[in-house]
């Protein structure tokens, strides 16, 4: 139990860190307009990290099994619908978030299981 409680939360850790850096290096505002060519960015690469969040939380819990990974889909789709109806401005880092990030963080735990069947 521990240790699917740690892989959620390292798994949320590299999600939302690497978000935050995102947004601070490039200098745009999570919640305001951004041009068509920096969404596509956010997109890649928030799809990468998703993946590797996915991936870790599923590594750090072994379960072989995702009902880790659909937890971590519901607290990263939760906190996300949760600012979305909380914030102020454009949503589309959050719709990004709800309808791709937390689905492809499942497709990471699940290459892993892949990967590792016997």
């Amino acid at each position: 139990m521990i240790r699917q409680f740690l892989g959620v939360i390292t798994g949320y850790l590299i999600f939302v860190i690497t978000s935050v850096l995102l947004f601070k290096v490039s200098g745009v505002k999570p919640h305001a307009e951004a041009s068509a060519a920096f969404m596509f960015l956010t997109f890649v690469y928030g799809s990468v990290f998703s993946f590797l969040s996915g991936l870790v939380t599923q590594f750090i819990a072994r379960t072989r099994n995702l009902k880790i990974n659909y937890i971590f889909f519901f607290i990263m789709a939760g906190f996300a619908a949760f600012s979305l109806f909380k914030s102020d401005g454009s949503s589309w880092t959050q719709l990004l978030a709800i309808f791709v990030f937390a689905p492809i963080s499942i497709l990471g735990g699940y290459f892993l299981i892949q990967k590792f069947k016997t």
